[in-house]
């Protein structure tokens, strides 16, 4: 049976409505899913929702680790309060009286707001970021280990809304046992992220960090931070990485030198950055590799095109 003048013209309209969607972004090669860590990849130059949606696209990223900062602007909270990067003091003495009582009234109507905030806006937030093909994987907060138990809980709600698997931080060793607990209530799991610092108790540096936090409470996980661990420890995070996957919540790239050397263009540090990757791809691990741009941008360069250039480096590794 041959087709109408009218199922012609249908099919022609069909045609020329598909040809106008965009494409969805789509960063999983090879099986592994990849993705960055924002705002704080984009130097400034991407903070607000919108903003950091848009350089994903370009960069064709389907997926994110987004600090909450970001999520709350968006949910109206007042941007002096939840501004990333935070907000820094001049001078280094110790607040004066009238700053610290502004601090505190600011910290106050700040937890005011969240506790009467509605997490239906984060549902249009997380839509508007799954319509263009991206996923907000994890939910980074900063200084939760400061909040009250309301706000936490609070927190673990926003990432939860925004369709996040976990909640990631950097805190001190000893806040990890009341936080678990709030990962035990809420079913999520938390990443704790590392940096190169082998020496403090109270740091995620050497492996043993992780495994204290990890008795603590089974929703206590690992941010893993494959550079800084090689950078910090001297030696390849996999071995570490192969021991502990199953409490792994994602994995941080870069590329930095051991013996705490400096962070330098992929594939000319002593990170193994594609070793990684091709682990993860052959023993299917399912959390993401997320990038983290740390490194100088070479003269002649520029930010998105350094990253763009990470993008390709995960693709090619995992081809």
């Amino acid at each position: 049976m041959h087709p109408t003048r009218r199922d012609l013209g249908k099919m022609a309209l069909a045609a020329m409505t598909a040809s106008r969607l965009p494409a969805k972004t789509n960063s999983k090669f090879g099986g592994v899913q990849i993705g960055i860590n924002a705002p704080y990849s984009f130097h400034g130059s991407y903070n607000s929702g919108d903003q950091c949606l848009d350089a994903m696209v370009k960069l064709n990223l389907s997926a994110v680790e987004l600090r909450a900062q970001p999520i709350e602007q968006f949910m109206g909270a007042r941007a002096e309060l939840v501004a990333y990067p935070a907000p820094r003091r001049s001078g280094r003495g110790p607040r004066t009286p009238e700053e610290e009582a502004a601090r505190k009234a600011g910290v106050e109507e700040l937890r005011k707001w969240r506790l009467a905030a509605s997490m239906d806006t984060v549902k249009a937030f997380r839509k508007k970021y799954a319509d263009a093909g991206v996923k907000i994987e994890i939910v980074k907060v900063d200084a939760i280990d400061t909040f009250s138990d309301e706000e936490i809980d609070y927190m673990f709600g926003l990432a939860k809304a925004a369709g996040a698997s976990a909640i990631s931080c950097e805190i001190p060793l000893s806040h990890t046992k009341r936080l678990g607990e709030f990962g035990e209530k809420h079913k999520m799991m938390i990443g704790y992220h590392g940096h190169t610092d082998v020496t403090s108790p109270e740091a995620f540096g050497r492996p043993e960090s992780w495994e204290t936090a990890m008795t603590y409470s089974k929703y206590n996980g690992i941010n893993l931070d494959i550079g800084h661990f090689t950078a910090g420890n001297s030696t390849s995070p996999i071995p570490f990485l192969q021991k502990h996957h199953d409490r792994v919540t994602h994995i941080h790239l870069k590329d930095k030198k051991m013996h705490n050397g400096p962070n330098v263009p992929w594939g000319t540090g002593d990170t193994p950055i594609k070793e990684t990757l091709k682990l993860m791809q052959k023993e299917k691990y399912p959390f993401p590799g997320v990038i983290e741009m740390e490194h100088p941008i070479p003269q002649g360069s520029d930010l998105m095109t350094e990253l763009a250039k990470c993008v390709e480096y995960c693709k090619n590794a995992l081809a």
